[in-house]
């Protein structure tokens, strides 16, 4: 993932744990489960947050520095959105409660930032590569949803893969990106989450952000490299929201996620990543939201 996507994500991530937990059950006085009075979740909702995160200075350094993490999520006439950091999706598949299976399918957009900019990077060597143009990722998604699948009648499993292509001819190349997102709520106030996914990277991607021409080696004094793509990392995550007014369905919460992943293949042999930086990625946010 980009430097400027994955903390913002994992932000974005807690974000959607708040508004979707909120249809958590409330014991009833003989002890049973049934749905709190207060907490319709049949109409339109909005979370914005805005949190610090804790993220590498280009996918495989080992340097970190804080960024802002901005996320919105939201439902909308039976459509959801987010907008995590740099990267925006839409669910083009009304929300139904049919036996808690609910199908996903819609654009996805992203604004890849890496290395676009050599003011956040540390390493002297790194910084000599130059900078690589911002692309701009399109694609889509599919996936599905159950809900009451291990604690409660009230989790969620969902499962996607979506595909993005540069349009504006920066590493002119496809992603691919499985995801796995666990999440449960614990009481009216607070919910968490677990999440798995993986990228597939082609060689315009691997050249582009991983590769060293010869051109290049002269400058840094990395031996040339030219990767040929294939799958680039795994990461897993947790995540977690707390009400500070009100429940999970209104008022401002905490939120926050913490991310631990791992460089493969040639991704993980370049030496931006195996010279300059490190196979192992950790990636942190924790922000303020408001869910009206």
């Amino acid at each position: 993932m980009s430097r400027k996507l994955s903390a913002p994500l994992a932000f974005s991530l807690a974000l959607i744990a708040a508004p979707a937990a909120a249809q958590v059950a409330t014991p009833d006085a003989g002890g049973t489960q049934k749905p709190a009075a207060d907490m319709n979740t049949g109409g339109d909702s909005i979370t914005v947050g805005l949190g610090a995160a804790y993220l590498p200075d280009y996918e495989g350094s080992e340097h970190y520095s804080f960024t802002p993490a901005p996320g919105a999520i939201g439902t909308v006439k039976g459509h959801d959105f987010v907008l995590a950091g740099n990267r925006v999706s839409f669910d083009l598949v009304p929300n139904r409660n049919d036996n808690g299976i609910e199908l996903q399918a819609g654009p996805i957009a992203v604004l890849n930032l890496n290395r676009a900019s050599l003011r956040g990077i540390d390493d002297p060597r790194v910084r000599a590569l130059g900078k690589v143009g911002t692309a701009v990722e399109l694609g889509g998604y599919v996936g599905v949803g159950k809900t009451g699948i291990v604690t409660s009648p009230y989790d969620r499993l969902s499962v996607s893969v979506s595909y993005r292509h540069d349009v504006a001819g920066v590493h002119d190349s496809g992603i691919w990106q499985p995801s796995v997102n666990y999440f449960t709520p614990l009481s009216l106030k607070a919910a968490v989450g677990l999440f798995a996914t993986a990228e597939h990277a082609d060689s315009g991607y691997a050249r582009s952000y991983f590769g060293v021409t010869p051109a290049q080696s002269v400058r840094s004094g990395f031996v040339a490299y030219r990767p040929r793509g294939g799958w680039k990392d795994w990461s897993i995550g947790g995540l977690g929201t707390y009400a500070l007014t009100g429940n999970l369905l209104h008022g401002f919460k905490l939120v926050g996620g913490v991310t631990y992943g791992r460089m493969l293949g040639d991704f993980a042999d370049s030496p931006l990543v195996s010279v300059a930086g490190s196979k192992t990625q950790w990636l942190g946010a924790l922000g303020v939201a408001y869910t009206f």
